[in-house]
C-alpha cells in the first residue's frame, strides 16, 4: 500500500525599509489624527519590515524540495522586495495605488502578487509581514469563515 505523500511547509524570510502614512483622505485632520495618532504624521514615518513567507507542497522525488529556495528568493525579491525597499508606500508601490496602506492591506497585496508566480504544486500557505517588535499580521489567503 502506498503511503500518501508528506506535506512540508517552508519559510523564507526577506526584509525590507519603507516610509507610509495612514491617513484616511476622506476624514478630518482631527478624525485621522484620532485614529491613526503618530501613523497619520503628514511627513511620513518608516518601518524595518520582516516578510516570512511560508510555502507547502509536497517534496519532489528527485531533489527532496518542495520548492527550490533559490527560485523562492528570486520571486521575492523581484516581485516585492524590490517594489518596496526604500519606497514611500502612499506615493511610489504601484500595486498599492489607492490602498491605505496597513500592515493588513499590505500583506493582502503581496499574497496576490506571490500567489501568481509560484511553480505548480507550490502553493502559499502564510505570509507574517512584522511591522515593529509589538505589530504583525498573518496572513493566510482568502477565507469565507468570517
Amino acid at each position: 500500500m502506498n503511503q500518501p505523500l508528506p506535506v512540508l511547509f517552508i519559510t523564507r524570510k526577506a526584509h525590507f525599509n519603507a516610509a507610509h502614512k495612514l491617513y484616511n483622505p476622506k476624514w478630518t485632520k482631527e478624525e485621522n489624527d484620532e485614529v491613526f495618532g503618530k501613523c497619520a504624521n503628514e511627513n511620513w514615518h518608516g518601518h524595518n519590515f520582516d516578510l516570512l513567507v511560508t510555502i507547502k507542497g509536497h517534496p519532489n522525488p528527485e531533489t527532496g524540495f518542495v520548492m527550490d529556495l533559490k527560485r523562492l528568493k528570486k520571486i521575492i525579491d523581484t516581485e516585492i522586495v524590490e517594489k518596496l525597499d526604500h519606497k514611500n508606500l502612499n506615493l511610489d508601490v504601484p500595486f498599492l495605488k489607492d490602498i491605505l496602506p496597513s500592515i493588513e492591506n499590505i500583506v493582502i497585496a503581496i499574497w496576490e502578487i506571490l500567489t501568481q508566480h509560484l511553480p505548480e504544486g507550490v502553493y502559499l500557505h502564510k505570509l507574517h509581514l512584522v511591522e515593529t517588535k509589538n505589530n504583525s499580521v498573518e496572513y493566510y489567503g482568502p477565507s469565507v469563515l468570517l
